[in-house]
């Protein structure tokens, strides 16, 4: 199973637009925002696919946009995520949390997902792999992910 990882898109449509381009055309079972969405403009864009999602930092997920989240069947976490996909355990964090620095601490999952420092990372910290696919804004190179859950392989994709 392939997923797509995204982060840090803060609100900026374009890039996420350049990033689904990239893509959409390998044909990602699920996605995962690992972020700093930036608010309902980027969830449109994810309406319709399968997508978990943090919130990082600067979003603001107030009731309004919880409400629209509902409307479009997207999912509204009220923290770090965790998902079984694959036979795979996939922490998604954003970076910042106080949980985040516990889970790297002692990892309990196959796969931990975050964001939040721009820079696309890829190392392990036990048996567990963390990943930070890069970031859509302020970045010196716009990066998104893809993982391959069954053979463990990992790419970063430019965006434009």
């Amino acid at each position: 199973m392939l997923i797509a990882i995204l982060s840090d898109s803060h609100g900026r449509v374009p890039a996420v637009r350049r990033a689904l381009a990239v893509l959409e055309p390998l044909r990602p079972a699920a996605y995962f925002h690992c972020g700093d969405v930036g608010g309902e403009d980027v969830f449109d864009e994810f309406v319709g696919k399968k997508l978990w999602f943090v919130w990082g930092n600067t979003d603001s997920p107030d009731a309004r946009l919880r409400a629209y989240l509902k409307t479009v069947g997207l999912p509204c976490p009220d923290g770090p995520v965790r998902v079984e996909l694959d036979g795979r355990s996939i922490a998604v964090f954003h970076g910042h949390e106080r949980q985040f620095e516990r889970a790297l601490l002692c990892p309990d999952v196959d796969y931990i997902l975050h964001g939040h420092t721009h820079v696309r990372a890829d190392y392990r910290v036990g048996a567990a792999r963390v990943i930070n696919p890069g970031a859509l804004h302020r970045a010196s190179v716009r990066t998104v992910a893809t993982l391959d859950l069954a053979a463990d392989e990992l790419r970063f994709h430019e965006v434009g």
